[in-house]
């Protein structure tokens, strides 16, 4: 694999059951970037993002062929530990879902599972956590209080926030702000471009400026295939692909 390459996605095929949803992948994704999967509904965009971290596994039924490697290594090796994959690969998602408990305990479960059990060792993971996710300012006064408490883009950030506190390589983000308002959006987006300086990510969304906006490199799927994958500038400018251009100017999905 070339440097620069964080991840390298090759002939990667996955089928629920009978059902064939992701088909040939390929796919490189580069360190310290934000990559887009974009495309309609139910085109495989969150199930491939799930195969970056073998969240599917979960799913019955479900058989996956082909190599996903990170940092040249494949995560689908039968001796790859999942916990460990997944403490390296954190995921986000559409709606934030933060444990009922307070703001500090959420942001201190996943170092807790990892064996972090002095107070000081974890008061230093939340403070940089929250402030690496942009929340700190706003809830440093009331650590205690529940997380349920906070608005929803507040929970999404803090919820970028508990990932981060296991200091994971790769953040997988699926559609991150489809449940927030404008102002809270356009918080995430910051943030993301602020968080790709330490993580690849990789952001699955149905916001068109948005994948524009954020994004260096942007895959378009459609029937669960990569129909072209560039430059973001170049998908929403010059699409190689028909089908990539009826999507982008709205005349497909």
């Amino acid at each position: 694999m070339k440097a620069g390459n964080k991840v390298e996605v090759k002939n990667l095929n996955l089928y629920y059951g009978d059902h064939h949803a992701l088909k040939d992948i390929k796919l490189k994704i580069k360190s310290h970037s934000v990559t887009a999967f974009i495309g309609p509904s139910g085109c495989g965009k969150s199930t491939f993002l799930r195969t970056l971290n073998r969240m599917n596994d979960l799913i019955e039924g479900v058989k996956i062929t082909g190599e996903v490697c990170i940092d040249e290594k494949n995560i689908y090796d039968d001796s790859l530990d999942v916990v460990a994959l997944r403490k390296r690969v954190g995921m986000v998602f559409q709606r934030p879902n933060p444990f009922p408990m307070s703001i500090y305990d959420n942001i201190a479960y996943g170092p807790r599972v990892h064996g972090i059990k002095k107070k000081n060792i974890l008061d230093g993971i939340v403070e940089k956590s929250l402030c690496q996710s942009a929340l700190w300012e706003e809830v440093k006064d009331r650590l205690h209080k529940p997380a349920l408490g906070l608005s929803g883009g507040q929970q999404q950030r803090l919820c970028i926030a508990r990932v981060l506190a296991v200091e994971p390589d790769i953040l997988l983000m699926d559609e991150p702000t489809s449940a927030l308002d404008p102002i809270s959006t356009l918080k995430i987006e910051e943030l993301v471009q602020e968080l790709k300086k330490y993580f690849t990510i990789a952001i699955v969304t149905h916001n068109m400026q948005q994948a524009a906006r954020i994004s260096d490199d942007t895959a378009y799927f459609l029937n669960g295939e990569i129909i072209e994958h560039n430059d973001t500038e170049v998908i929403f400018t010059n699409p190689q692909d028909k089908r990539t251009e009826d999507y982008i100017t709205g005349r497909f999905g």
